[in-house]
């Protein structure tokens, strides 16, 4: 930690104290519409718990008809948060000392006799999934104990212990357990202390905290599990008074803001996890983004934080950590013109106002996104018919004359009688094929060249090879994969392919909200776009622009 940092450590501190000192035992003021959100949360907990004698008794059913744990969890934290802040219209109300009962009375009935609970739809007698209820669990003893509220605190008291004693023996399957598990024996020591909590915590900690120079832990997930990493490292830097551990939040939250599209979406191509190509925000980063602007008086983390709070502030953390109360510091400008890499991640970022693209550098087979306002090119690929394993997935990736170069180099044989000869069952001869001599070998290079212009992009795609140096005829399909919404023109329908269409003329136009995106040339060669061996076609609207090898062209991409 540096010395500006521990002076703003100490700043911090000294501005919790003050926050939680002004009046002992009562909550700090909360925006109002913090306060009705949580208000609306509980009414619909009341509403759908259920209280009927059985099995069920205190779960909430999802729509599944199953009655997850985490849901009961959820119920104590919310419901707890409401019964003691004064703000809520719940405040002080018997009726919700009751439903937290309940909840917690399944939620002790959901336990092994190790201490863990299930998750259904995948883990059972589990840590991990253990701790992460215990978040919600945790923050509710926190806020109990704070603000003087001894009965709440003896309802939850044996599911947390319980759920502890596991969790410092328990182990883990990925990456961010180990700090799901360490943060969630955090919060339970904090108010029930066991030493054998934070001997755990430590042992996991020894391992070394897995975040590389990119500022992203292993399993690199942009809207999911890098927000459950610097959430625990916040909740454990703050419990155990270890201003350190927030160096891996601070150097991820640095770089997740050159992972944001000018609509304030997140970059998830590069996650590693289940979140890969879907459709998110920052909205879970509020509390790490919050905290580190108040701890570091940080502008640029001030600017997420105001964006984030109106609708992901929590009530429960705004009393669990009075310090997120204190006045934020002056917003500062988050970068928006940059050309950015990230090589071990294997991404390149470029943003120009509210133009932006990504450039996925390697094994992955949407190499190029761009997007402008409400024009969103979703992933641009390409693929040949090469012996059904055309589809371009670039190996390596170098920066030449100011462009992205992406290579791939493909090879197909055929093979001879074995010599000697030896016999062939359906057993050994994928073993034995190998031993065969290759001849009639065909050879495929294929390359994506990106580089930026003026308002736009240009793509170049080039594939050539040889058979006994006869230059190949291969069919290959260019994809573009479009977010819908928009008016397409200059296209016509790709034989049967739902969604898919084929660039015609020169250039197309795609329309939306009153911008326009103009990309081509096309001028089709074919109009078979599934090709053998090639990745399933996209979601949505899919334009595809076709041709044999050798094959040279540059789609141009340009925002209007």
């Amino acid at each position: 930690m540096t010395r500006r940092q521990a002076i703003l450590s100490l700043s911090a501190a000294a501005a919790a104290a003050s926050a939680a000192n002004a009046a002992p035992g009562t909550p700090p003021e909360a925006p109002a519409k913090v306060v009705e959100r949580t208000d609306a949360a509980v009414d619909t907990y009341l509403r759908s718990q259920i209280t009927e004698p059985g099995r069920w008794l205190g779960s909430v059913a999802d729509e599944y008809m199953q009655h997850p744990v985490g849901v009961a969890s959820g119920v104590i934290e919310l419901m707890t948060a409401a019964l003691i802040h004064p703000a809520s219209k719940h405040h002080g109300e018997n009726e919700l000392v009751n439903r937290i009962r309940l909840a917690a009375g399944y939620m002790e009935r959901s336990q092994s006799p190790e201490g863990f609970i299930d998750l259904l739809s995948t883990n059972f007698n589990s840590p991990p999934d253990t701790g992460f209820v215990v978040h919600n669990v945790g923050t509710a003893a926190a806020v109990a104990k704070l603000y003087g509220n001894d009965t709440v605190l003896g309802i939850i008291r044996p599911f947390l212990v319980k759920a502890g004693n596991g969790l410092a023996v328990g182990g883990i399957h990925t990456p961010n357990h180990r700090w799901v598990v360490s943060s969630a024996l955090a919060q339970i020591n904090d108010v029930f202390p066991n030493p054998a909590y934070m001997k755990r915590i430590d042992q996991w900690l020894a391992e070394g905290i897995d975040i590389d120079a990119d500022g992203q832990y292993t399993e690199r997930s942009t809207v999911t599990y890098n927000t459950i990493c610097d959430r625990a490292f916040t909740v454990l830097a703050a419990k155990l008074k270890r201003p350190e551990l927030l160096d891996p939040v601070r150097r991820n939250l640095r770089a997740m803001m050159y992972l944001l599209h000018p609509d304030g979406e997140v970059v998830t191509e590069v996650s590693k996890r289940q979140d890969q190509f879907v459709r998110g925000t920052m909205s879970g980063y509020w509390f790490p983004v919050q905290y580190m602007a108040v701890h570091d008086s940080d502008g640029q983390f001030s600017t997420l934080a105001r964006q984030l709070g109106p609708e992901n502030a929590r009530l429960s953390a705004l009393m669990e950590y009075p310090e997120l109360n204190s006045a934020l510091p002056p917003a500062a400008a988050l970068p928006d013109n940059y050309e950015k890499s990230f090589p071990l991640v294997g991404l390149a970022r470029i943003r120009r106002g509210d133009l932006d693209a990504t450039v996925i550098l390697q094994d992955n087979s949407r190499f190029f996104t761009a997007r402008k306002g409400p024009l969103v090119v979703n992933a641009v690929r390409f693929a040949t018919s090469f012996f059904g394993k055309g589809q371009f997935i670039p190996t390596a990736t170098v920066q030449k004359d100011g462009a992205y170069v992406a290579t791939q180099s493909l090879d197909a044989p055929y093979y001879q009688p074995l010599v000697p000869v030896q016999k062939v069952t359906p057993q050994n001869w994928s073993d034995l094929r190998i031993k065969r001599h290759k001849t009639q070998i065909c050879k495929l290079e294929q390359s994506a060249t990106v580089k930026e212009k003026a308002g736009g992009f240009d793509v170049r795609i080039q594939a050539t090879g040889n058979t006994s140096g006869t230059p190949l005829g291969v069919p290959l399909a260019i994809e573009i994969s479009l977010r819908e919404g928009g008016q397409l023109e200059g296209c016509r329908p790709a034989p049967h392919v739902d969604g898919g269409w084929v660039l015609e003329k020169q250039f197309a136009t795609y329309k939306l909200e009153g911008k326009t995106l103009r990309f081509g040339p096309g001028d089709p060669s074919h109009l078979l776009t599934q090709l053998r061996g090639a990745e399933a076609k996209l979601p949505g609207i899919s334009v595809y622009v076709t041709g044999y090898t050798p094959f040279d062209r540059t789609i141009s991409f340009e925002f209007l």
